[in-house]
């Protein structure tokens, strides 16, 4: 479904931040990515989501084809259209719009749609306490809360492919493992398919189908989850895994994290 081939993404015509990425996300499937801090996942998912020139980065080499065509020249109302919805991280909800108002904006996205009343009945199915606070403000919500409207509002542009970024972040052990049952349960029931960038190892890879790992803006390792999870560096750097298999104290993860032979 979607392809990004060897692409290289450049802010201000100076700073160059994905270095020849390549990867793929099949139809119907969870594809993880993951990496730490500054690696370039949020970038790698607002150059397919056409949102780069908001910060003044564009494509430079390269391309992105989704569904056959190639999208890296469109603007992001059209990759919307195309079915390409990204839920960016730290969840941008509309503040002092009500729930049900924030869905009605994901609704707009996507023009000539005519059976609203439909999806947002299927965002409630899925996020029953949404339905709860449909009227409620929606600043008002916890962080869990926040996260279930905005990919309920990205639902509402009935999405092919659902780019999460950092679902996870902020949310309790709890939260988490509900936000991502959830998730896994829309991509079994929806058909839809999900590219989810997560620094939570552990949880992207419990629902995904196959994952990649990127560093200082390059993909360093892909596979299986099962594969991903049995390699040594992963388990180490990014599971917390000491090589006997026992958990690591943080003292322990910032030394194996000065050991990194992944960053060029």
């Amino acid at each position: 479904m979607l392809q990004v081939n060897n692409i290289e993404v450049i802010y201000s015509n100076v700073i160059l931040v994905l270095k020849g990425v390549s990867l793929e996300a099949k139809d119907r499937s969870i594809t993880t990515l993951l990496g730490g801090n500054g690696a370039g996942k949020s970038t790698a998912l607002k150059a397919i989501s056409g949102l780069l020139h908001t910060e003044l980065g564009k494509v430079t080499k390269g391309n992105i084809v989704f569904d056959g065509k190639r999208i890296d020249r469109e603007g992001p109302e059209d990759i919307v259209e195309a079915g390409v919805v990204q839920v960016m991280e730290r969840r941008r909800i509309f503040e002092h719009l009500t729930v049900a108002e924030n869905l009605l904006v994901g609704a707009s996205a996507v023009k000539g749609k005519s059976d609203t009343q439909r999806e947002v009945d299927l965002v409630y199915s899925y996020f029953p306490k949404l339905k709860d606070y449909r009227d409620q403000t929606s600043g008002y919500l916890s962080g869990g809360e926040q996260q279930m409207l905005v990919t309920g509002r990205a639902l509402m542009a009935h999405p092919k492919l659902l780019l999460l970024d950092e679902p996870s972040l902020g949310l309790s052990p709890l939260m988490t493992k509900e936000i991502f049952r959830i998730i896994k349960e829309i991509n079994t029931t929806e058909g839809t398919s999900v590219l989810l960038v997560e620094q939570n190892a552990l949880a992207g890879l419990s629902i995904a189908n196959f994952g990649y790992i990127m560093e200082n803006g390059r993909i360093v390792l892909a596979g299986s989850p099962e594969k991903l999870r049995d390699n040594e560096e992963v388990r180490e750097f990014y599971l917390g895994f000491s090589q006997a298999g026992e958990r690591m104290s943080y003292r322990d993860m910032k030394q194996y994290k000065r050991r990194k032979i992944w960053i060029g």
